[in-house]
């Protein structure tokens, strides 16, 4: 299987620059998630990929062979659709076995990939039926059948699960997480969903107008934002961004409560004295009134989850969500004593949202 590379693409509709500048390198069997708001180019960029548009500027190697200039069908790509894009006078088999009719595949060789990928996706028993009979998870598991009886270099999914409800997206991410492992083939998954990106991913590359905002392992992402437009995007909650200044060892928060930053921030981060945006999980609170690092807010709302709350506290104009205990309820209302873990939060650059190494 070959790898892919993506060389210098751009793509203009008109006067708008929809994708700009994109470099990327895939090796044979990667994961990799698009992801980014509506708008950002991610679809664009895989529709490119899978020749359903066309590049304005740059190249796509695939293996040692430039496939830019190729139509969809001579490209040997598998793509996966938001809209399943299943032919509903065709049963669940014709559905599967549509592509390697067309390529005019003996029907023996038919028989055994559908029935293979049918076995792989639990859905032998819904062989005779029509995409009307079908849930939308088993009509989503009939497109991914389609696209993987072909023998293709390259799978291309296209926010596959947008339309299902949020226990179908959960189960469904969980199916393709365990096909891939199974294929061993090269996945390229576009989603405006960070936690499918982050549960999904080998690798995120993070878009923003058309551009690379962030490229790496989800993890690294998520602990080590390069600034604020990913910090923010990545998390649910999402990440708190507090207007802080610093003056030697010193941290001062908006309502002028200070707390001691020496010998306590990430590995590498120096602070010089000045104003900073401080960007702190949910998670990296403790309610808690031990240790030197502590603040107290006061406790607004409380968002149960069962396992754990969320609550919303007020420091001065700012406001900041804090994970708690289950326990913690509505009853606890009031200023609450909260313990921050400063080493697992970012500093960024008030003025360009750049992250502070």
């Amino acid at each position: 299987m070959p790898d892919l590379s993506l060389k210098n693409i751009n793509k203009f509709y008109g006067k708008v620059h929809a994708v700009k500048n994109i470099f990327i390198d895939v090796p044979t069997g990667e994961f990799v998630v698009l992801v980014g708001p509506s708008g950002c180019g991610k679809s664009t960029l895989l529709r490119c990929i899978a020749g359903l548009e066309d590049i304005s500027d740059g190249d796509i190697v695939l293996g040692e062979r430039s496939i830019a200039g190729l139509a969809p069908r001579d490209r040997n790509i598998a793509m996966v659709f938001q809209s399943y894009a299943l032919y509903p006078y065709l049963n669940v088999y014709e559905n599967i076995a549509f592509g390697l009719r067309a390529r005019k595949t003996p029907q023996a060789e038919i028989e055994k990939q559908v029935n293979w990928a049918s076995e792989l996706l639990e859905i032998g028993d819904y062989l005779k039926r029509y995409p009307r009979e079908l849930s939308g998870g088993q009509r989503q598991r009939v497109a991914i059948g389609r696209a993987i009886v072909r023998d293709a270099d390259l799978f291309l999914f296209d926010e596959p699960l947008s339309n299902l409800d949020a226990k179908l997206r959960d189960g469904m991410r969980e199916e393709i997480k365990r096909l891939h492992a199974q294929l061993g083939k090269t996945f390229i998954y576009v989603t405006h969903d960070q936690i499918e990106a982050m549960t999904l991913a080998e690798r995120i590359i993070l878009l923003r107008d058309g551009e690379i905002e962030q490229a790496g392992a989800p993890l690294g992402l998520f602990e080590q934002p390069d600034n604020t437009y990913v910090a923010g995007f990545l998390g649910s909650p999402p990440m708190n961004f507090v207007d802080v200044s610093v003056s030697g060892e010193t941290l001062t928060l908006p309502d002028g409560q200070t707390i001691p930053v020496e010998g306590a921030l990430k590995h590498g981060t120096t602070l010089k004295d000045g104003e900073f945006t401080w960007g702190v999980r949910p998670e990296h609170f403790s309610h808690s009134d031990h240790g030197a690092r502590i603040l107290r807010a006061n406790l607004e709302v409380i968002q149960p989850t069962g396992s754990r709350s969320y609550g919303t506290f007020k420091l001065a104009d700012t406001r900041l969500m804090a994970e708690l205990e289950a326990h913690v309820g509505e009853q606890d209302t009031r200023e609450v004593t909260l313990s921050v873990a400063l080493e697992r939060t970012v500093f960024f650059d008030k003025e360009t949202g750049k992250a502070i190494r």
